[in-house]
């Protein structure tokens, strides 16, 4: 699944080249999560001849700020965007949004369909506030600080991994960059976040923005069929130190890295190098 820094490199690299630009025609493909109109009952066809302003991100949602709405777009398990001035073949049967500019089109393609396209008259409307509404602070925002970290995570029992993957005390760490931070910050990822001191609690704040900015750095994950909007893919997975490397050294002390089973995702840990 497309993590934070997935979709802000997806921002990054279309955002300047639609900013501006009127909007031709929009067409939805197959059903996907939530439909185009949901509670605003605006329809595609309708916000043709409005512009693209801005493209921002909140949490693992991309908002194309319109001359009158918005749109929220989420990439879903499998989604990316590809966005093109040039002339592009008709859509495919995983192609399920087209947004066709005077700066060029805007595609959503989605093989597994759990991404959308959601338009609302504004981020305060009830459909934007509810798949907004429960977010938590931004990582690199002014918000996170290492006080506030330290006070979200205290009033949790649940495993740390757990807290962060809720998205509640800070969002974007998804299960790659999660296990990867509580690696950095040599923390067990079972451990209970209310029982984690101030002085780790800092560490794993450190954690989280170095492991964020590097995969931004890198362009993000590819795992399997991720790509920017220029078609290209990231790198950062060829330097993880413990995700999906099962049973291979440990880069640091050449332990066998292990698995485990957390709220059905897979957890990777070093169990000499991360400790309860």
């Amino acid at each position: 699944m497309p993590e934070l820094p997935e979709v802000e490199v997806t921002r990054l690299s279309f955002a300047d080249r639609i900013a501006g630009a009127k909007i031709l025609a929009a067409q939805m493909g197959k059903p996907l999560r939530w439909p185009f109109d949901a509670e605003s009952g605006v329809k595609p066809s309708e916000i043709v001849g409005r512009c693209v302003l801005t493209v921002r991100r909140r949490g693992k949602y991309l908002l194309l700020d319109l001359s009158d709405g918005l749109l929220l777009v989420h990439l879903g398990m499998s989604g990316r965007l590809v966005f093109s001035s040039d002339a592009v073949p008709p859509a495919g049967k995983h192609d399920h949004f087209d947004l066709k500019t005077s700066r060029g089109l805007l595609r959503l393609h989605d093989p597994r369909r759990f991404g959308a396209v959601v338009y609302a008259e504004s981020e305060s409307a009830p459909i934007a506030q509810k798949l907004l509404g429960k977010l938590g602070v931004e990582p690199f925002g002014e918000a996170f600080t290492q006080d506030y970290f330290y006070r979200a995570i205290h009033q949790r029992k649940s495993p740390i991994k757990q807290v962060l993957l809720s998205g509640q005390p800070v969002v974007g760490v998804g299960n790659i960059y999660a296990s990867e931070a509580l690696f950095h910050a040599g923390l067990r990822p079972e451990t209970l976040a209310s029982r984690i001191s101030r002085a780790r609690a800092d560490r794993l704040h450190a954690a989280i923005l170095q492991v964020l900015q590097n995969a931004l750095d890198l362009g993000g994950s590819t795992l399997r069929d991720f790509a920017n909007a220029h078609g290209e893919d990231g790198h950062f997975q060829l330097q993880a130190a413990v995700y999906d490397r099962t049973g291979l050294p440990c880069h640091m002390c050449q332990t066998p890295i292990k698995t485990i089973r957390q709220g059905q995702r897979s957890t990777f840990y070093c169990a000499t190098c991360q400790r309860p």
